[in-house]
């Protein structure tokens, strides 16, 4: 059985010890969205707004419908948030090619400006957290997080790794 530095085994946890994970997870997930929280603030937009961003930038030219996918909100939802950042000049929408009804999402240079900015503050914060626990910690993190992922947003993840975007 594979153990950790403290003895525990990582085979078998006890619902103390997932308790504690659950926490830790809960309290990463506070810092981890602080400070883009404060930046989305500022221009009164909410974390929905940032995952947009955040897929349309990693996949420039992905549909509405591949969007609505990967965020598993609802179309008005997410029509509600891309109005927003179309309005403010963030995004742009254009018209597919092959289907006129398909609507490709770009970001704009103001939309690349706010990205980086929310982005960088994340990864400063996962890079501190990386750097800390080391290259053995940050590979069982990422296992992890993909053995926590549903089948469909495992795929998803995947194929965004995939494409190098």
């Amino acid at each position: 059985m594979a153990e950790t530095s403290g003895g525990e085994g990582l085979l078998y946890l006890t619902d103390e010890q997932l308790r504690k994970g659950i926490e830790a997870m809960f309290f990463a997930y506070r810092g981890f969205t602080a400070d883009p929280d404060r930046i989305l603030e500022t221009l009164e937009y909410g974390r929905a707004h940032h995952r947009a961003l955040h897929f349309i930038h990693r996949a420039p030219g992905t549909t509405v419908s591949n969007l609505l996918a990967i965020l598993g909100v609802t179309k008005q939802s997410l029509n509600r948030v891309l109005r927003t950042l179309i309005d403010d000049g963030h995004v742009r929408s254009e018209k597919g090619r092959k289907d006129a009804r398909e609507r490709h999402l770009f970001l704009t240079e103001k939309g690349e400006t706010l990205e980086r900015q929310l982005s960088d503050a994340q990864r400063a914060r996962m890079r501190a957290a990386y750097r800390a626990a080391g290259p053995a910690a940050v590979q069982g993190f990422r296992q992890v997080l993909e053995a926590m992922m549903d089948p469909d947003m495992r795929h998803a993840y995947n194929r965004l790794k995939e494409s190098g975007a």
